[in-house]
């Protein structure tokens, strides 16, 4: 059957819009975002942080969402049509999406933990009378001390993650942590089995069920002793910290991250949408409703760190605040001390749960899309049904996460999450820009969005394609590549073969745009000059019929190469085009 013809189509336009705004809006919100502020004085990250959603975020979301929409394709074939020569970024951005779901469901994985462990009264890390903790367990922090950790410090560390010293030491399984992990994977294939039908339906709970929770925590936390000073902190600017390119860097990274560009998600899930479907009204609901959540989370976390402050007697920039840690070592033990405590910790790890799943299983969908893109028939012939291909791709991703479920899972955990989220990433936008704004070209997609929406794209949005998108990514990379630090985690430093295995995660994805531009340079005919030249040519690797991935006639646009691909499989793509 024809591409075109059998793709699926979002029930309503509604649904893929909901999609786009879970998939962006993550656990990225509630703890990065609210962790740069801090680490960047507050209200002075915020100015950078807008600044680069507008020129940055929401030029580079409405390219990947136009090329998605136009090229009815997931990331690998979509980037392979546009610019043939860097079709390796489609297939990088699957890999580090598949790399980044395996180790993301961890999280979820803590926050089912968390989830049940709230049930108990009192709340496990509510005091020091348990039998995991160490004689150094404090009730409250006591500020820069090295000596003691708070209750919530050694539930995390001692009672949930069992760590050892080290990623010498593996240490045992996790069970309890397994079995949620498997529970997490089982949610996640019940939301994606069927395809952008089920995932329709399920993200109309998934990305607006956090809001309500959010809200009736702000309204919580506003109440609190000392969470005027919190908030205070939060939205007053230290002006001489806009000084430091640190705080550029990370606004421009904290954009690129939260909305996911480079992902393939959201470029997966617009190829699902009709053909005719505006664009751009998409990509500024989802690209402002994302930040507007993460501001919204910052109030609420912001709240909790004021009446932290007022409880510890010290400033709230004195607390001791950490990535990870801030959700689930500073968070809970915020709500230890509050009236109903039980409450606020459940509602506060249900919206973490709903979260963190919208944006697991746009990962992977993208892996799905892909693979069901280049190799239906095959997997069909080895699957018989969509629904058992999508439970293997579950299946693999659970095996994989073991490792981040045993004792040793904490150092495990953050090395692929350094290596991937932050030095993947930048390397994998960099090429993707490359390939749609300058070698397929400004006017190329401005035509696309005409064909699609009746509109080309105005000024500013050719002028943030061309140069501004391009240049500020490359600075950032540049930046990103001077500043590089080793993983760490706390205090403990990887030991260098422990961050050789980090770059081979790294590499794992990167490694494709080399080999998929050394792959189309050896497939396509003629001297290297003409090589070079038609692999910079959109659509060039569908006129070759010795390209076995890419033999899938009928599949464009454009009346003209149906033709031509339909002349590689004539028995079952017979050169009728659909009425796009």
């Amino acid at each position: 059957m024809e591409q075109e013809l059998s793709r699926p189509t979002w029930s309503r336009q509604i649904e893929f819009t909901l999609a786009g705004i879970g998939c962006a809006v993550g656990l990225g919100n509630v703890w990065r975002f609210p962790y740069l502020c801090y680490r960047s004085g507050g209200g002075a990250f915020l100015v950078p942080y807008l600044l680069m959603l507008v020129v940055l975020g929401i030029p580079l979301l409405y390219m990947e969402l136009t090329v998605g929409q136009y090229m009815r394709k997931g990331p690998v074939h979509a980037l392979a049509d546009v610019c043939p020569l860097l079709k390796g970024v489609g297939m990088a951005s699957v890999a580090i999406s598949f790399i980044m779901c395996t180790y993301y469901n961890v999280v979820i994985t803590w926050a089912l933990y968390y989830l049940f462990s709230s049930f108990q009264a009192p709340l496990p890390w509510q005091n020091c009378n348990n039998t995991w903790n160490t004689p150094n367990c404090t009730n409250h922090a006591i500020n820069g001390s090295k000596y003691s950790s708070t209750a919530s410090q050694e539930f995390f560390k001692y009672k949930m993650l069992e760590q050892t010293e080290g990623v010498e030491e593996a240490g045992m399984v996790r069970w309890e942590l397994f079995l949620l992990l498997l529970l997490a994977w089982m949610l996640n294939y019940l939301c994606i089995f069927k395809g952008v039908k089920s995932t329709g339906k399920v993200v109309y709970f998934t990305a607006l069920f956090p809001y309500v929770i959010l809200f009736s925590l702000l309204i919580n936390n506003v109440q609190l002793p000392g969470a005027l000073d919190g908030i205070t902190f939060f939205i007053v600017p230290e002006w001489d910290k806009l000084l430091s390119v640190e705080v550029w860097v990370n606004s421009a990274a904290q954009i690129f991250n939260s909305i996911g560009i480079g992902f393939g998600s959201l470029m997966a899930m617009s190829s699902y949408n009709s053909f005719n479907n505006n664009v751009l009204k998409d990509t500024l609901s989802i690209a402002i409703i994302n930040s507007l959540t993460s501001i919204l989370a910052g109030f609420v976390i912001f709240s909790a760190f004021g009446y932290m402050s007022h409880l510890q007697g010290i400033p709230v920039s004195s607390l001791a605040v950490d990535g990870a840690g801030l959700v689930y070592v500073v968070y809970p033990q915020a709500f230890a001390s509050m009236p109903v405590a039980q409450l606020w910790a459940v509602m506060f790890f249900f919206m973490l749960l709903c979260l963190g799943l919208d944006s697991e299983f746009a990962m992977v969908e993208v892996m799905v899309t892909s693979l069901m893109d280049g190799f239906r028939q095959q997997l069909m012939t080895i699957f018989k049904r969509k629904e058992l291909f999508v439970l293997a791709i579950c299946g693999v991703g659970l095996l994989l996460g073991i490792p981040c479920v045993m004792q040793v899972g904490i150092y495990i955990f953050q090395l692929m999450d350094h290596y991937t989220a932050i030095v993947s990433i930048m390397f994998l936008s960099f090429f993707e820009v490359i390939a749609i704004c300058w070698l397929y070209g400004v006017n190329r997609l401005s035509d696309n969005l005409e064909e699609m929406t009746g509109k080309r794209a105005n000024i500013f949005f050719r002028l943030c394609w061309q140069i501004v998108g391009p240049l500020l990514i490359t600075v950032l990379l540049i930046f990103s590549i001077i500043q590089f630090k080793p993983a760490r985690y706390e205090d403990y430093v990887f030991p260098v073969w422990a961050q050789g295995v980090g770059w081979g995660i790294a590499l794992a994805s990167i490694i494709w745009i080399p080999l998929g531009a050394l792959h189309t340079l050896w497939v396509l005919p003629g001297s290297f000059m003409q090589k070079l030249k038609l692999s910079i040519t959109p659509f060039a690797l569908n006129k070759i019929s010795k390209m076995p991935y890419y033999e899938r006639g009928g599949e464009d646009t454009y009346p003209n190469l149906a033709v031509i691909s339909s002349t590689i499989q004539p028995p079952d793509k017979p050169p009728i085009q659909s009425n796009l």
